[in-house]
């Protein structure tokens, strides 16, 4: 065994991204400026990431309040409006909801509950059950949210959503009603025209209301899937994946980045000889264990890549084959019978192996994504590009 390093993920430093900065030339720099000051060693099938924020920057792919406005004005008719399934996110959401609200008369306000889609809790679950409230079926006022619940604060924020969200759509110049329920046609007794703002679930919840008699259904992806004026937006995503820039402004997920990611990976081969991958990557997909929520706040986890990276893994378990095809085996005769084994497999899909039973069958891209999160943060690190060596290597790679 000529090395003991297996899967490596390293953050690479690089310069504050602004809007018309030549991103692809960033990256491949920030990747020859490791290997001259760090001692990098590119392989073949390295991975280089980047975040979604940067690419995003670097298009200059924002929407203003007012470009919302327009928008929601235009395609909602300006009247009441319902606002369904929204998540709980000063970041991710508030900016958002201040353009829809300055887009309407008055916005009733449906949340689900106990908690939003990605797992930030308005409601404690015993104290739901304690009350004998039925999430299904049940639709509550906020009179009655209150009565039963109080003035909850989120455990990480210390903000009642429910106040905060309100205040920011009269702040707007909207009436608002709140209500909760988890049946996306319960908005239907209140007004016809809904903004359904969930995330994974969109495509049902646009079904369901029509099917009800909606008369205007939009997503959130429908909302700036155009420019307004000289806005940015997003064709396939419209709001979906965007953050807060500033007070007034959004970052739109990025648009179009197929030929960056392919871009790079042709200056990476000529800089470095090697054939290597590379993404784009937002949120990844892990759950906070004690929070109970979900990093999956954007549609998906890469807007691009390059074609190496489609697929899922198709591995074997190593302890399986220790524990059973060779459990009579040990030292270096097991370690020669497993990677025999590897050795022999024939590139066919493994699902239904026993052999591979309890290995992950998430996208690569979604596995690597979340690597990728994990590696680079969210906060002061500096590390927007990560690279990954090693991810494709298996037990018989020297």
């Amino acid at each position: 065994m000529s090395r003991m390093f297996g899967t490596v993920s390293m953050g690479l430093r690089a310069p504050i991204i602004r809007q018309g900065d030549n991103l692809a030339e960033i990256v491949v720099n920030c990747v020859q400026q490791a290997m001259e000051s760090d001692g990098l060693k590119p392989r073949d099938r390295d991975v280089v990431a980047m975040t979604e924020a940067i690419v995003a920057r670097s298009q200059g792919n924002y929407a203003s309040v007012e470009d919302i406005a327009a928008d929601v004005r235009a395609k909602l008719g300006g009247e009441t409006v319902g606002v369904i399934f929204p998540i709980l996110s000063r970041n991710r959401f508030a900016i958002c909801l201040r353009g829809i609200a300055k887009g309407c008369k008055k916005i009733v306000l449906m949340l689900s509950y106990p908690s939003d889609e990605v797992g930030n809790h308005l409601i404690d679950l015993d104290i739901m059950d304690e009350k004998g409230v039925n999430p299904y079926t049940d639709v509550l006022s906020e009179e009655k949210y209150r009565e039963l619940f109080g003035y909850r604060k989120h455990t990480f924020t210390g903000v009642d959503y429910v106040e905060y969200y309100s205040s920011l759509i009269r702040e707007c110049g909207a009436e608002v009603e709140v209500i909760f329920a988890n049946d996306p046609r319960a908005i239907l007794k209140y007004t016809k025209n809904v903004i359904n703002c969930d995330i994974h679930t969109r495509v049902r919840t646009k079904r369901l209301l029509r099917d009800a008699g909606a008369e205007i259904v939009c997503g959130l992806d429908d909302i700036m899937n155009k420019p307004v004026g000289s806005s940015g937006y997003n064709t396939r995503y419209g709001l979906l994946g965007s953050n807060k820039a500033t007070e007034d402004t959004v970052k739109l997920f990025p648009q179009d980045c197929q030929s960056l990611v392919e871009d790079i990976q042709d200056r990476l081969l000529k800089l470095t000889g090697k054939h290597m991958e590379v993404m784009v990557y937002g949120d990844g997909a892990f759950k906070d264990p004690i929070g109970k929520i979900w990093e999956l706040a954007d549609p998906v986890v890469s807007p691009a890549y390059t074609a190496g990276l489609e697929g899922t893994p198709n591995e074997l378990k190593l302890k399986y084959l220790a524990d059973n095809d060779f459990a009579n085996l040990s030292g270096e005769a097991l370690r020669n019978a497993i990677s025999e084994k590897i050795r022999h497999k024939d590139g066919s899909s493994l699902v239904g192996n026993m052999a591979a039973q309890g290995t992950t069958p998430r996208r690569l891209t979604d596995l690597i994504g979340s690597l990728c999160d994990l590696t680079s943060g969210s906060g002061d690190k500096g590390t927007p590009i990560v690279y990954i060596q090693g991810y494709f290597d298996n037990y018989t790679n020297d």
